[in-house]
């Protein structure tokens, strides 16, 4: 019963809806009442020959009636009540969706893919079927139930109710400790789904790299091993689920035993009509559907209150890097680094260290060195994946933490070393920061990353559908696409993390001769392994564990000695023996 409690918020959302079902659902069990007050009535004209053909077909007539409109209301409070727990998934969902566009890498080493993709349909869907099948059995079993009661206890005998009902409180304790074995039991289940669809999301997209390396039948074991697992735990589930019915009904069966053996006694000594014992019985027909669903209500509750725990702990987490209150003016402003010294969460090691430098607009900065020197993180922190541990990196003057996000990620357009490509055209990839795009637009984007002719090869030009995360192209083609894209945007500041090392070099020079036209009144980092790709930037940094370790222009670094030197001559060298 908790769950009703946790969405109370969208009760109140959605109460007219509500408000009209649980209306119609109190009037449906109202007028349920009435059939086997008739048929008692018919039962005993008849025995005591009272009633002749007309009345009957009267009364006949007055219970089909009543079961039309019984159905019609039926109908209205479904559409109702349905309605309302479907748009709860949509605000679920909604919600759950902008807590995850709104967390950091941090959070996404702690959550694996595929149990998030299990909370935000399974789960949910769980959660949905409680606010409305939920709702429903509990209105209509209390409604129900209470109203049989006090007809039976009020009208007929209520020495023959108390005598019927004292099978119910044994069985409403072995309900109440199956519903709290079902809750611990499905979220252990829940959680098994979760690494069963994890397990399934990373074979569909290592699917190449298996057929690759001949793991097939290895990967078949892992994953028969988790999907038994899950079946597992699942059957534990179906064993407590599969014990409600058969009591419910032993509970029923006691209780007609008692009602037709007490109710024979009262009637043998006139202590009721064989009319007044046959309605008794009708009603208590009518409380099966109450227990059952009573019973039924548990089962999905606490189902639904597993999924929600396990959604809401999601949706409570709050981000490691908070939204700032600060609007950016609308012109281009100087990108300031300072900083002293950063370190990753439940880390004490440095990554960075005393980071200094100044980019006007116009200006292309280039970031090398060692792999782990430290580029990758430098380049988070300017993106705001992280904020900096001592020291700060201004835009305007401004502090990043005090930026709202949106407004300084809508500043910055970032390509990687791996891009990712959805699986719709290439167009519609091209266009995805700036969907208004025109055809001209995009192809002109395209242009300046050096893939117009690749796309114009291909069967359907811009309307080629690349697959999913691009398969259908190759690695140079994937990265172009993802410069034309962050192109197209118009960004104050463009970012290249290492988005060329696909690429010849022939290619290579021309876009990055585009990139400088492009780029006259655009701010432009450029991280790079091959240092081809930083011979015309205004400064280079020199990143190693941490530190700057040597900056200055592509020319004053070639001839000091250092890291830079040495690796641009062996760049050269491999270059001319590949000549």
């Amino acid at each position: 019963m908790k769950l009703f409690s946790q969405l109370r918020w969208f009760f109140v959302l959605q109460w007219k809806s509500y408000l009209g079902a649980v209306t119609l659902l109190i009037t449906i069990a109202l007028m349920q009442l009435l059939p086997p007050k008739l048929v008692g009535t018919i039962v005993d004209g008849i025995t005591h020959r009272q009633m002749d053909g007309y009345t009957l077909m009267m009364w006949i007539g007055l219970i089909v009636g009543t079961a039309v409109v019984i159905y019609l209301l039926r109908y209205v409070w479904r559409v109702l009540l349905f309605g309302a727990s479907y748009l709860l998934a949509v605000e679920l969902r909604n919600n759950f969706y902008r807590q995850l566009s709104r967390q950091h890498p941090n959070f996404y080493l702690r959550h694996r893919t595929g149990d998030l993709i299990a909370r935000a349909t399974n789960d949910v869907d769980r959660v949905v079927f409680a606010a409305g099948e939920g709702v429903l059995t509990l209105v209509d079993s209390l409604v129900m139930g209470c109203a049989v009661l006090v007809v039976m206890s009020v009208q007929i005998s209520w020495q023959l109710t108390l005598l019927s009902l004292l099978p119910m409180p044994i069985m409403a304790i072995f309900i109440k400790r199956y519903g709290d074995e079902l809750h611990n039991r499905f979220r252990v289940a829940q959680a098994a789904f979760s690494s069963l669809n994890d397990r399934t999301q990373e074979s569909l997209t290592s699917i190449r790299m298996i057929k690759a390396f001949g793991l097939e039948n290895y990967q078949s074991k892992l994953f028969s091993d988790v999907a038994t697992d899950a079946g597992t735990k699942n059957m534990h589930v179906a064993r407590v689920d599969a014990r409600f019915d058969p009591t419910i009904y032993l509970a029923v069966a006691c209780a007609n035993m008692l009602a037709i053996g007490g109710g024979s006694w009262m009637v043998i000594h006139n202590q009721m009509t064989l009319g007044q014992l046959t309605s008794f019985v009708m009603y208590l027909g009518l409380m099966i559907w109450p227990m059952l669903a009573l019973a039924w209500m548990f089962n999905i509750v606490e189902r639904g209150s597993a999924a929600y725990g396990r959604i809401s702990s999601l949706l409570e987490e709050k981000p490691e890097v908070t939204d700032g209150d600060l609007d950016l003016p609308p012109s281009r402003g100087v990108l300031d680094i300072s900083i002293q010294r950063f370190h990753y969460p439940l880390t004490e090691k440095a990554s960075l260290e005393d980071i200094h430098v100044s980019l006007e607009p116009g200006k292309t900065l280039g970031l090398c060195g060692p792999t782990g020197s430290g580029k990758s993180s430098l380049l988070a922190l300017i993106q705001r994946q992280f904020d900096v541990t001592e020291g700060d990196i201004f835009y305007h003057s401004l502090p990043l933490r005090q930026i709202k996000l949106d407004e300084w990620r809508a500043r910055l357009s970032v390509v990687s070393q791996m891009p990712f490509l959805f699986s719709a055209t290439i167009a519609e990839n091209i266009a995805l920061g700036y969907p208004q795009a025109t055809q001209d637009e995009i192809e002109h984007a395209a242009a300046l990353a050096c893939v117009h002719e690749d796309i114009l090869n291909l069967s359907l030009g811009y309307q080629t559908e690349v697959g999913e995360r691009g398969v259908m192209l190759s690695g140079g083609q994937k990265q172009r696409i993802a410069i034309a894209r962050a192109l197209l945007m118009e960004s104050e500041i463009l970012i290249l993390d290492d988005a060329l090392s696909a690429v010849d070099g022939r290619t290579e020079y021309q876009i990055l001769q585009n990139l400088r036209q492009w780029g006259k009144d655009r701010t432009l980092i450029i991280s790079a392994h091959r240092l081809s790709g930083l011979l015309y930037t205004n400064e280079i940094l020199v990143l190693q564990d941490g530190h700057v370790a040597q900056r200055g222009s592509h020319s004053a670094l070639a001839e000091q000695a250092g890291w830079y030197r040495n690796m641009y001559r062996y760049q050269q060298l491999e270059a001319a023996l590949d000549e």
